[in-house]
């Protein structure tokens, strides 16, 4: 059941990760290509669950799995939000903190001492690696779920309240389904480490990823224009965000 898990994962957030890239190199919007890089190693560590699940975990498997999921996965994520709800100065200035973050804790993952690794069981970090490696994890993984979900909440609620707005309603159930889909994901990273169950922890995964990704389909469907408006052209979005026209996908959409 894990490794089916895991490749649906995989798959899911591998088609996110296109229509972001799509979206990216037509408006060019940095938002945009931090969820890439997000998405992108969402599908790389689901992956290396994937195959530590089917073929048996090593420490070079794990190693990866750590980085890309439990560590640089989240905080990129939430970059995505910071673009969008904070100013262009200050989200550059978090962007290259998060450069400098991703690469010390490459290096530390990279080369920290750690505990073997056997079986097709997903090993538990604090069984395997000492005190730095998780203290990185706990702080981009936490610090970057809180500012998605946080994002996504404030989102929901300004559409709520604006919700006489012609797509309101919709970018108000899009956010709703981005918010849920990261508590699912942080879910099953509590239940991973605390409890240990492989296969709620790889469900977490498939549905939450699946969950945001619906989120990201409902931002970027259109709303019916009222009768005698100017049907959009090509290519135009119909919401405006903070860094410019279009709704986002995800992991917030704003206006």
């Amino acid at each position: 059941m894990v490794p089916g898990l895991a490749f649906l994962a995989t798959a899911v957030s591998s088609l996110f990760a296109q229509a972001t890239l799509v979206r990216y190199t037509q408006q060019r919007k940095p938002h945009e290509l931090a969820w890439t890089v997000a998405l992108s190693m969402f599908a790389l560590a689901s992956v290396a669950l994937a195959s530590g699940s089917t073929t048996g975990w090593d420490r070079g498997t794990f190693r990866f799995f750590y980085l890309m999921g439990a560590l640089l996965d989240v905080p990129w994520l939430a970059l995505g939000t910071v673009y969008l709800l904070a100013s262009p100065a200050v989200s550059r200035r978090v962007q290259w903190f998060l450069v400098g973050f991703s690469g010390f804790a490459a290096g530390v993952v990279l080369t920290a001492p750690m505990r073997p690794v056997a079986g097709d069981t997903i090993p538990v970090g604090r069984d395997v690696f000492g005190v730095l490696p998780r203290v990185l994890a706990a702080a981009g993984s936490g610090a970057g779920a809180l500012v998605v979900f946080g994002g996504a909440t404030w989102s929901l609620v300004r559409f709520l309240r604006a919700r006489e707005r012609p797509g309101s309603r919709r970018m108000a159930g899009a956010n709703a389904l981005i918010a849920g889909g990261t508590l699912v994901l942080s879910a099953g990273g509590l239940v991973q480490g605390v409890v240990g169950h492989d296969e709620a922890f790889a469900l977490s995964l498939a549905c939450g990823i699946a969950v945001i990704y619906a989120g990201f389909l409902v931002a970027s469907g259109r709303r019916r224009p009222a009768s005698g408006a100017p049907q959009p052209a090509a290519g135009d979005d119909d919401v405006t965000s903070p860094t410019g026209p279009g709704p986002g996908p995800a992991p917030v959409v704003s206006s």
